[in-house]
């Protein structure tokens, strides 16, 4: 904790949606040139949830935020900030969060969205974290959700495999140094930004041209390989980066929350930092990678596993598209 440091924020609740529409890797079998062995083996990932016709973006981030005020105990007008992480917003104009605000009915709310990517919500969180610090808001709302279903290409059988949707929601209140949210230490590479990227879809490489659609520009598309070695050495530097700047060694943490990307990933990062898998929390297998609602997710099912309980010392990491990583230590 930074020397000075006074105020911090706190977790006072949280709200999770998934879509009801599963998709598993027997799923894919019919649809590409793939197997389950094939997918368990190389990622981890058995299936995802993925929206469906009357499901959008806002719909998943708006229920998700009701459930979030509801566990906190919050009236909606109480909530000064509202950040939406994601990568695949509802339109391009305006910000989601501003789509949302009047059905979320936080309307003291200052709303914008953020673009990280998979790190986008310990992004969000940590800019949250100095809204509260700094006296700009008492109560914020940060939300990650991902709609990735929308921007995959099925005909891809690297990628499509990857990707599900959710959104998740926490309600942040100030606290005292020494609870909540510790310290963050994130960081930014666009000299990578090639190696997870959707081409098209921008001003580059606009919707309305019909060629950009044909050579199947608006979808995610990764450097799969060179993308894994890069995660897992930035993941491992990032980790103990915040522990250092914490002044904590990896003994003290309880629980190790990474993205849920790549099962290999995970365990690689783990091993390197010295953590036990008793204590690193793994639900990829039944959700696949949920870009910026990945992390959120699986503190909300450890949290309902019993695993995740107060006064724990968590450690979260991501990595994403950028490219982004981030680590948080968070005392629960």
């Amino acid at each position: 904790m930074p020397e000075g440091r006074q105020v911090t924020a706190r977790v006072a609740g949280l709200g999770v949606v998934l879509p009801e529409r599963v998709l598993t890797n027997a799923d894919f079998e019919r649809m590409v040139d793939t197997s389950d062995a094939w997918i368990v083996a190389r990622t981890g990932i058995r299936e995802r949830h993925v929206v469906g016709t009357e499901e959008s973006l806002a719909t998943l981030a708006v229920t998700a935020g009701g459930r979030a005020l509801a566990d906190a105990g919050v009236e909606p007008e109480a909530v000064d900030l509202l950040i939406l992480a994601t990568a695949t917003p509802e339109q391009p104009i305006p910000a989601t969060a501003a789509i949302i605000q009047p059905q979320l009915g936080v309307r003291n709310a200052v709303c914008f969205d953020l673009s990280a990517a998979c790190s986008g919500f310990l992004y969000a969180l940590n800019v949250a974290r100095q809204f509260i610090a700094a006296g700009e808001a008492a109560t914020a709302m940060v939300i990650g959700a991902e709609t990735l279903s929308r921007y995959t290409d099925y005909t891809d059988r690297a990628t499509c495999i990857l990707f599900g949707d959710g959104a998740v929601a926490v309600v942040l209140q100030r606290a005292p140094a020494g609870e909540g949210i510790l310290e963050t230490a994130w960081h930014t590479d666009g000299s990578y930004s090639d190696f997870i990227s959707m081409p098209g879809g921008g001003s580059k490489y606009p919707p309305n041209v019909k060629r950009h659609i044909d050579e199947r520009l608006p979808f995610i598309k990764m450097r799969g390989n060179e993308t894994f070695k890069v995660a897992v050495r930035a993941l491992t530097d990032v980790s103990q980066e915040v522990l250092e700047k914490a002044g904590m060694g990896v003994e003290a943490v309880d629980l190790f929350v990474p993205h849920q990307a790549n099962k290999r990933i995970i365990d690689a990062v783990a091993e390197r930092i010295g953590l036990p898998p008793e204590k690193v929390f793994v639900n990829l297998e039944r959700v696949g990678n949920t870009s910026a609602a990945s992390i959120p997710l699986a503190l909300a099912d450890a949290r309902n596993a019993g695993l995740l309980r107060r006064g724990d010392l968590v450690l979260a990491a991501a990595f994403g598209g950028g490219l982004t990583w981030a680590a948080m230590l968070i005392r629960w």
